[in-house]
């Protein structure tokens, strides 16, 4: 129900479990993720993923598996236009799902995986932090709760790169030097390929990040290849590598 002083619909939960998504459902451990509208598609046209290229806009996995639904698309958008409507409100709404969850994997003795940028680049660690003074990644409350995400923000990378928070910086195609530093930092870096993977990419070994999210918590200082998918099949930007 969309009230007059509001844009959006209430929604019933933020986090998604990760079986509805092809690559989260291989993870190893249950998973839950959380998906936004990306770049500047809201009605306020602010941008929340602040350091997409062109390239990485246009081939967004936005457009990719159930995210080509208009079911989906509108629920990812009403979910984004909560967000920008009542930042506070969508914030406490996210902290309370995932204090729920972290109650279940302590009860359960079990690791659950969490991955709040699907299709977004926000930092919610500081975000819940900063409204509900909730620390996710230290103490005891959240200690079974593994948070991992990629980012194309280079100083997120420097920010959590000694922390339990596993982040990937994303390749681009104008980020050259920021995926050096991150690796240099010793850090990860994911790169889409057309074609098949190669086994090594400026000089640092690939592996297969498409064989499950968690690969990236696996992995370490090395390049997540990805193939090719949605929109990013006809990318000329630069953004996909050409491999074939």
């Amino acid at each position: 129900m969309i009230t007059k002083t509001q844009n959006y619909k209430t929604v019933k939960n933020l986090l998604s479990k990760g079986s509805t998504n092809s690559k989260t459902a291989k993870n190893s451990i249950e998973t839950y993720i959380l998906y936004l509208a990306p770049h500047t598609q809201n009605s306020k046209k602010i941008n929340i993923c602040p350091k997409a290229s062109k390239g990485c806009a246009a081939a967004c996995l936005f457009s990719a598996g159930r995210g080509k639904f208009s079911n989906v698309i509108a629920s990812r958008t009403n979910k984004t236009e909560y967000y920008l409507s009542d930042k506070k409100l969508f914030i406490n709404q996210l902290s309370k799902e995932l204090i729920k969850i972290a109650n279940k994997s302590i009860k359960q003795d079990t690791k659950i995986a969490i991955r709040l940028n699907g299709t977004s680049d926000l930092d919610f660690i500081a975000l819940i932090k900063k409204y509900n003074n909730l620390d996710l990644l230290n103490g005891d409350q959240f200690k079974n709760l593994v948070f991992y995400d990629y980012t194309a923000i280079l100083g997120k990378i420097k920010k959590y790169i000694n922390t339990s928070y596993k982040l990937t910086l994303s390749r681009k195609e104008n980020n050259e030097s920021e995926i050096l530093e991150a690796l240099k930092l010793g850090g990860n870096v994911a790169a889409v390929f057309n074609g098949d993977l190669p086994t090594k990419y400026k000089g640092f070994i690939v592996v297969n990040g498409d064989e499950s999210d968690l690969v990236m918590l696996e992995a370490k200082n090395c390049i997540l290849g990805l193939k090719a998918k949605g929109e990013a099949k006809k990318d000329k930007s630069g953004f996909v590598i050409n491999n074939n």
